[in-house]
């Protein structure tokens, strides 16, 4: 009989090559991971490109050139800053200070606000586990306070990486076709164009989502102000100001910002709360449904369940500077999906 053949397992080749290509590719990952907080800064450069570059190009057509353009933006901006430094930062200093000292004050006053309508329940019967709610809410009254507080001064406490972001800023805006040149170094020759209209429509949808953020910020945070002194609220600067702050970051940050609104509100009496609840209620209401719609008619929103899971994992790996990336990063992701699909990839070939 002839000898039987017995089958052998197949044996998967992979080339020095390819592997070399995946442990480059690693340690690519791997180098960015450890340059990070360089990487966020030059994304931050990327996105004040994106805020400022219409304005440069405005002067360009009005024969100023892009330098001094990007020179006459900062003046602005700094005059601006000096502005409101001297116009709010006394205020807003008084304002800190007295909230500090008063910290007792405005519980004993929620304590007893919430005790009225804990009465206000019982003699109802809306429920019996409004006392536990209370607690809860109490509980995490400080804690609320301290993270808002530690979320601003941490926003603006590194003054170097601020001029260094303004400097690489500068630099990105003067350079008009510092994109193309970059893919004309990197990139295949076919698939240069598509990339760097790739790059310039994700330049444009988020440069109008933060001209839109920024808007929608003054806008919010003037209505909350001037809302909270009409009602007569203490610290309506301070209140006002974080409301604004907190408008970059979506969904999250109208929430946020009204935690300390009706904390203290609830502390001078139960109807100046429910007051300013009515209020934040209604300057959320015409704010999705007047102020964006208006505002952010250009930048195409994502959709809300993406941006949360997006600032979730911002948060995850970069705490709150991932919380404020994570939105244009994914608005750059979700730009770049929808050319591959479009077919403008294989337009660009």
């Amino acid at each position: 009989m002839p000898p039987r053949s017995v089958d052998r397992p197949h044996l998967i080749s992979v080339s020095t090559w390819t592997i070399f290509k995946v442990l480059l590719i690693l340690v690519a990952i791997g180098l960015l991971w450890l340059l990070r907080d360089i990487m966020a800064m030059l994304f931050v450069a990327l996105l004040l490109t994106a805020l400022i570059d219409p304005f440069a190009t405005w002067f360009a057509r009005h024969h100023i050139p892009r330098a001094l353009a990007v020179i006459l933006v900062y003046a602005v901006l700094l005059a601006l800053g000096v502005l409101i430094v001297v116009l709010l930062v006394p205020p807003l200093i008084s304002q800190v200070q007295q909230l500090i000292a008063n910290f007792s004050l405005i519980f004993d006053g929620l304590t007893h606000s919430f005790s009225r309508l804990q009465d206000f329940t019982v003699e109802y019967g809306f429920g019996e586990n409004f006392q536990s709610s209370l607690q809860t809410l109490e509980d995490g009254v400080t804690s609320s306070f301290i993270t808002i507080f530690s979320t601003i001064s941490g926003f603006f406490g590194s003054l170097a990486a601020f001029v260094i972001v303004l400097v690489l800023t500068f630099y990105m805006v003067v350079e008009e076709d510092a994109a193309r040149r970059f893919f004309k170094n990197v990139a295949p020759v076919e698939y240069q164009p598509f990339l760097a209209n790739l790059f310039n429509k994700m330049q444009k949808r988020v440069g109008y989502w933060l001209r839109g953020q920024l808007v929608l910020g003054v806008v919010v945070g003037l209505a909350v102000y001037l809302g909270l002194l009409i009602l007569g609220v203490p610290f309506a600067l301070l209140l006002g100001l974080i409301a604004g702050l907190l408008e970059i970051i979506p969904y999250a940050g109208p929430i946020l910002s009204s935690v300390p609104i009706l904390i203290i509100a609830f502390s001078i009496s139960p109807i100046k709360g429910f007051a300013a609840l009515v209020l934040v209620i209604a300057i959320q209401q015409i704010e999705n449904n007047i102020l964006v719609p208006k505002i952010m008619q250009k930048a195409i929103g994502l959709n809300p369940v993406i941006s949360i899971v997006a600032m979730l994992v911002g948060i995850k790996f970069g705490g709150l500077v991932g919380a404020l990336l994570a939105i244009p990063v994914a608005t750059m992701i979700s730009v770049a999906i929808e050319e591959l699909f479009s077919g403008s990839a294989t337009e660009g070939k």
